[in-house]
């Protein structure tokens, strides 16, 4: 409908026609409070973030900086403000990296160091969070801190749904999450009713769990010890709300600064902030091109990622007009300023206070609401933006289209109505809204009489992710005898144009017609004509999307009719939603408590770093203080996949003030190439040509972050195009592989085999890049000494001595000038291993031209652009099996895509090869693995190195012979498990291998054969939602593969107080490494753990270090440390003998007295391990991990959407040094796991560019993911005599049980494909993403979505590489 003109300004409110006087400049001294100080800043820069101006101008830097789009939730603070109309203060998450700092005026911020310390006392909430283990690497920590403690002080007990609410606009890395809603837990009101039993739903047993039969005295599967919790909730610290600081009196007492006109100059911009009508349209009418901000969610993003520059924003969050909130007799009014939190707010009011059948709009608001973004997001964002910024993917706006929703439209001179309609968006991100013009409010009608209304949302994740489409239906009946008939239909769509779309020609053709079975197919067929995409559509998924709209309609139509009171029988799943209930879980472990077992082994203790990552106090190397003359390194980066460079202009980006120096390849001559392992082909800088999309060309020194990024994208590179190898595929084509040493495996006589055998099948499997999205970014400080060449490096690096190594090379000198620190990581995964390197190389280099010190810490968009992936696998085999399903032989080859040098790919697919048997006995066996070189970023570790791709391929050709045989795939592979004393196929003998005990364990604490009964039950009564189950094993070798690494060197220092010091070749990233060796230290010296430290690792403490990797760090440093700790204890000995009934401290200050040595260093080095590739002889590991794990996933067939149920997992970590850690690095394994196998989705274009590049288009899980019983067991009587105190390695080995997953998906789609006649074998590539499992669940929907044309035919808008 065009713009309908109402009476002009005389309907605008008073404040307009009020003809106030201009403000003029009105007020620019910023005034707020931090933690209950006041900040008056008199010169703010409004271009800055709340962020930023708390971690360099306030130097707070417990607030953390995870990726600038408001994403990942570890800069979330506190922002408090008094609501005069409610006489109430509000307490706010909010996102720091966004909110610019000007429009804190007013407010009240509290940080994560404002509300606890762990010098004097913690916060419960942080005690909490401490102590139940939920801080691992600890950089997303603070921010899960503040987002709880916000509800705290909104609700002293909330409910977990509320909790839960609360965490989704925070992701963690590390954790897997359940530790955290655990820890949590104890503060809900269902915690309060029930204690304990709200969060144990018990451990899955046969008959029950001895817990829920009353048996307080613990599981009758475990030793007597095995009721040990890995917290104790009676050292909480209780809650007590009124303890808390108050509210700024100040701020209460006087509205003088809510009254204020602001006006903020910048350098770059000014920021307006009226509180009137008038003054905001006399500002548009003065600035038409202005933009109008609230919560700076959208422009926050586009600033920071696009580079957009805005000279004028306007502020209107105190604009009386634009934040009211009407509640009149046929809708709602919402201001354009109202926020997205304050509408669901009213949205609960609403339907609470009318009746149902004129709420349905506000329903669904609410529904789609809870998957919009964050609740920081929620909690800034103006609906006003939301439909103004025009988003093809909105969430809101088909609701808004489909609602008939009114907009009220002003200027300084009109005032007009306007249906949000079809004409309403004009293109892309355009709209009928004239320049001077603003958005004044949207009224949301309620439903009348017979109007059904309905909305739908499928995305990547289900909450905090953009859709992929949306739709929102509005569908009124009438009755005409015994028939309904549409009388009215609007249906909007996201996700299928450059705009929302209205469907009107099917709205239009559907009009009029009876509302029974036949009207599904009259509107499939008008929809899919209506809302087609062309094959090379932005967003790609041409199918799905096409298909999603059809199934909406259809779940539309069932909802109706359930709605009228007819019975949908077997159809009635497609119209329920995924509800997920409150986390359950439990942990078996056994703690040892013999006499043999001393201080703090064996038992749960909490990280060492726990208390200072809660309290925003552990230090990280961009929380480091600032040096005296310091730069920042800003990078510039190819544009291009693979060109020669003709020029480099750099004359405009050093006349920027502030820039110092431009540092490139010709600083380095022949020292710009170096090897980061077997290939000499990593460069410093790009130099004649580059190689792939973003490639390091050189480096712009500055003064500042915001001046060396702005002026590295002033310089101006012109390339000659050259031809670009970008897929697996393409490599294979052109036959561009690395060179690599070892380039298979065979085993037995596998021609033979084949020859003879009655059952081959042959297949192929793909599994997908993934990202290590540690979420502290790849960070470095370069400090040059001033003699002697010297220099030291601060690095976010798991391998100190290849950083050092590298560094000593780049610049010429010997390795004895540069020491390597590292503190600890936020986050590593392998991502840290090798491409930390030449990051560091870069920034010294940088540091030693101009002889200061240089610092650089990645943007997310820059960390993955350059660091690389998990490497992308393509799998080819051919295996042989008799008719029980044993496997006879395998043919196997493997192909990696490395990118444009070959960094650790090498030994990846080694890896690979190593495992691709998994935990199957293959009597003949050949492996060929192939590193394709590619123009892309080179990619590298990640956790598992190889591993989880070759047991994924393990599983898919067991899958296929078991149907092909008609067989369960659990029997096919209980059949083929290895047992103890076979040998693999690089003959290596499996000594205590416990696979079939776990596999027991597991099948029985998970209910297996009860379940499978249950589900088939369940499916045969649900025909649009299905159950799946899967048992999947994993046998995970442990040691580096590379011979030499498997070293390890420490450092124990005692002084004469009795303290310890003890330093090491690990790092420390958050997998409890340090504590772990403080606890062998404490068994080995028998004395209190609190008497021991470790400050951080050093390449001038422990030299040659190996890289902190293949989960090798606690078996090879805990050695080390043992070794130095007894050599100690034996020269105390004689001390010890002499004065028997003294102490730790007598012994010491006697030894020293006595002229006694009181440091020692340790060595160890793995023995009777080396494999020779060409005789395939000797062993490749130290041992093996073991493991089982069994999940139930339920699929909607109609989105492709999941939940997971339940997991159980079985573990064999032998003696586990600290249960705690282990089974977080199981749970954090899982979970990442989970996102390699279902979720995360690296997507380039064709010609190479990363499309995927943060939180906003790459989804990894969130809390909402997690399986909704998450039970974990430790195997009980298990041994480990190859490692330190009889532990085992758990870094890696879990990451792949998480494949349990996604067979349990593909067993799901096998009952709907059954159901809807499809065959009965089809492929999965991984990440089985919510697109993929819909289009495997054939049905008639998906066989009216036309398909694409041949491949070749059209350039696809993404790929997956």
């Amino acid at each position: 409908m065009a713009p309908t003109p109402q009476s002009t300004l005389a309907v605008l409110s008073a404040s307009i026609t009020g003809k106030e006087n201009n403000p003029g400049e009105g007020v620019s001294v910023l005034v707020f409070f931090v933690n209950g100080k006041k900040v008056v800043d008199e010169t703010p820069d409004p271009g800055m973030t709340l962020l930023t101006y708390l971690r360099l101008k306030l130097r707070l830097c417990g607030t953390k900086l995870g990726c600038g789009e408001g994403g990942c939730g570890a800069c979330t603070v506190m922002v408090s403000k008094y609501d005069r109309f409610k006489q109430a203060t509000v307490h706010l998450s909010v996102n720091a990296c966004l909110a610019p700092v000007v429009s804190m005026h007013g407010l009240a911020v509290t940080t994560v160091e404002g509300i606890g310390n762990a010098k004097q006392r913690l916060h419960s909430v942080q005690q909490r969070l401490a102590n139940s283990h939920g801080s691992q690497c600890g950089f997303c920590t603070p921010g899960i801190v503040m987002s709880m403690y916000t509800l705290l002080r909104n609700n002293p007990l909330p409910s977990m749904k509320e909790m839960e609410t609360y965490f989704q606009g925070n992701l963690c890395r590390c954790t897997g999450y359940r530790p955290i809603l655990e820890g949590f837990r104890t503060f809900t009101e269902e915690w309060a009713k029930y204690g304990k039993r709200s969060s144990m739903e018990g451990c899955g047993r046969k008959g029950g769990c001895c817990k829920e039969k009353g048996n307080a005295g613990g599981c009758d599967l475990t030793e007597e010890d095995d009721s040990q919790e890995l917290f104790q909730t009676s050292e909480f610290v209780p809650y007590d709300a009124s303890q808390e600081p108050l509210f700024p009196p100040e701020l209460i007492a006087s509205a003088k600064l809510d009254e204020q006109f602001l006006t903020f100059r910048g350098k770059n911009m000014t920021w307006y902030r009226p509180v009137s009508t008038y003054q905001l349209l006399n500002l548009k009418q003065m600035y038409p091109e202005a933009k109008i901000v609230v919560g700076n969610t959208e422009l926050g993003v586009e600033v920071k990622f696009k580079h957009c520059e805005y000279p004028v924003y306007i502020n209107p969050s105190l604009v009386p007009d634009l934040t009211a909130i009407k509640i009149e007799t046929d809708g709602v009014v919402f201001g354009a300023g109202v926020t997205l939190s304050e509408i669901e707010e009213t949205c609960f009011q609403v339907i609470k206070n009318i009746p149902e059948e004129n709420s349905r709009i506000f329903q669904q608001i609410v529904e789609i609401l809870q998957w919009f973004a964050g609740k920081q997001i929620r909690n800034v964002a103006a609906v006003g933006g939301n439909i103004m910024t025009g988003s093809p993917i909105s969430d809101l706006n088909p609701i808004f289209m489909a609602s008939k929703c009114t907009l009220r439209i002003a200027s300084i001179s009109e005032d007009k109505q306007v249906f949000f309609d079809e004409n309403f968006y004009t293109g892309y991100r355009k709209n009928i809204v004239g320049p001077s013009e603003i958005l004044v409010s949207i009224k949301v009608p309620f439903t009348k009489e017979n109007q059904f209304f309905f909305a739908y949302k499928q995305a990547r994740r289900r909450d905090d992710d953009i859709a992929i489409v949306n739709g929102a239906f509005s569908v009124t009946l009438k009755n005409e005898g015994t028939d309904h008939v549409i009388s009215s239909i609007q249906m909007a769509f996201g996700g299928m144009g450059p705009t929302t779309l209205l469907a009107v020609k099917s709205s239009l053709h559907l009009q009029g017609q009876k509302f029974n079975d036949n009207i599904v197919e009259l509107a499939c067929d008008a929809l899919k004509n209506e809302l087609s995409l062309t094959p090379n559509a932005p967003g790609a998924m041409i199918r799905y999307r096409q298909s999603l709209v059809l199934s909406f309609f259809f779940k539309t139509f069932l909802a109706i009719r359930k709605q009228l009171g007819y019975d949908l029988a077997n159809e009635n799943s497609a119209v329920e939603v995924f509800e997920k209930e409150p986390l359950h879980s439990h942990q078996l472990f056994e703690v040892k408590n013999d006499a043999a077992t001393v201080g703090a082994l064996g038992k749960p203790l909490k990280h060492k770093a726990a208390d200072h990552q809660v309290a925003g106090t552990a230090q990280y190397t961009d929380d480091m203080p600032h040096i005296e003359g310091e730069l920042y390194a800003g990078l510039v980066l190819s544009s291009k996949a693979h060109a020669e460079i003709l020029s480099i202009d750099t004359s405009t980006a050093l006349a920027v003030p502030g820039v110092v120096e431009w540092v490139d390849s010709t600083d380095l001559k022949e020292r710009n190439e170096f090897a980061l392992a077997i290939a000499k082909d990593e460069l410093v800088f790009a130099n004649q040509f580059v190689h792939c999309y973003r490639m390091v060309i050189g480096v712009i020194l500055a003064q500042d972050q915001e001046t060396a990024q702005k002026a590295a994208r002033l310089v101006k590179v012109e390339y000659k195009d050259l031809p670009a190898i970008i897929t697996i595929e393409d490599a294979i084509k052109e036959n561009s592989f690395h060179e690599v040493p070892n380039a298979g495996i065979t085993d037995g006589d596998v021609e033979s085999v084949f020859k003879s055998a009655t059952n081959i099948v042959e297949g192929e499997m793909r599994t997908g890049a993934q990202e290590q999205f540690y979420l502290e970014t790849q960070a470095c400080i370069a400090i040059p000494k001033i003699e002697n060449d010297e220099i030291q490096i601060w690095s976010s690096t798991q391998n100190p001595t290849l950083t050092q190594n590298t560094v000593a090379a780049v610049l010429g000198i010997p390795a004895n000038r540069v020491s390597v620190h590292v503190k600890r990581m936020g986050g590593g995964f392998g991502g840290k291993e090798s491409r930390s390197v030449p990051l560091a190389a870069a920034v010294a280099v940088a540091a030693n031209k101009v002889s200061r010190p240089v610092r650089i810490m990645l943007d997310r968009d820059e960390d993955m652009l350059i660091s690389g992936f998990r490497n992308p696998f393509y799998g080819k085999y051919k295996v042989a099996f008799d008719d029980n399903g044993k496997v006879l032989a395998l043919d196997l080859l493997l192909y990696a895509n490395a990118g444009w040098t070959l960094d650790l790919t090498f030994s990846i697919v080694e890896r690979a090869m190593f495992h691709s048997d998994n935990s199957y006995k293959v009597p003949n066996l050949r492996v060929r693995g192939f590193c394709c070189k590619t123009n892309l970023t080179s990619n590298t570790a990640f956790r598992g190195f190889g591993g989880p791709q070759g047991l994924m391929i393990a599983e898919t050709w067991i899958e296929k012979i078991a149907k092909t045989l008609d067989i369960p795939a659990e029997d096919i592979r209980e059949r083929n498990l290895y047992e103890e004393g076979m040998t693999t196929h690089f003959n290596q003998k499996l000594i205590n291998c416990t696979l079939k005990k776990c596999w027991e364990e597991c099948k029985t604490l998970s209910r297996f054969s009860e379940r499978q009964k249950e589900i088939e039950k369940i499916n045969s009564c649900n025909r649009w939602k299905k159950r799946g189950m899967s048992m999947v094993p994993v046998k995970f070798g442990i040691a580096f593969t590379a011979l030499h690494m498997n070293q390890a060197g420490a450092l124990v220092n005692i002084y004469q107080d009795g303290s310890v010091l003890i330093s090491h070749g690990g790092t420390e990233m958050g997998q409890g490494l340090h504590t772990k060796m403080i606890q062998v230290a404490s068994q080995a010296l028998n004395i209190d753990h609190n008497k021991i430290h470790i400050a951080e690792t050093a390449t001038d403490k422990v030299p040659n270090t190996s890289p902190t990797a293949a989960s090798a760090g606690s078996d090879l440093n805990g050695m080390a440390v043992l070794e130095a700790c007894m050599t100690i204890k034996k020269r105390l000995e004689p001390f010890i003998s002499s004065n028997p009934s003294g102490t730790w401290e007598d012994w010491v200050k006697s030894a020293y007295f006595s002229r006694v040595s009181l440091s020692s260093t340790g060595f160890h080095a793995t023995p009777d391990i080396g494999y020779d590739f060409k005789t395939n002889s000797g062993n490749a590991f130290n041992y093996f991990t073991y493991g089982v794990c069994c999940s139930e996933v339920e699929v909607d067939c109609l989105t492709g959407d999941h939940q997971v149920i339940s997991t159980q997992i079985v573990m064999d970590l032998g003696e586990s040094i600290n249960p705690a850690i282990d089974i977080g690095q199981v749970e954090g394994a899982f979970v990442q796991g989970y996102g390699l196998f279902m979720m995360e989705q690296i997507l380039h274009t064709p010609t190479g560019v990363l499309l995927t590049r943060g939180p906003g288009a790459y989804k990894i899980p969130s809390f909402n993911d997690i399986p909704g019983v998450f039970n974990v067991a430790l195997l009980r009587g298990a041994s480990n005599p190859r490692a330190v105190y009889s532990s085992k390695a758990v870094g890696e080995p879990p990451l792949f049980l998480a494949a349990s997953v996604f067979f349990a998906v593909k067993n799901a789609i096998a009952f709907a494909r059954a159901e809807s006649g499809a065959p009965p074998y089809f492929e999965l590539d991984a990440p089985a993403t919510a697109e993929r499992i819909r289009m495997a669940c054939e049905d008639k929907f998906t066989s009216l979505v036309p398909q694409l044309p041949p491949s070749g035919s059209f350039t696809p808008w993404s790929i997956q590489t």
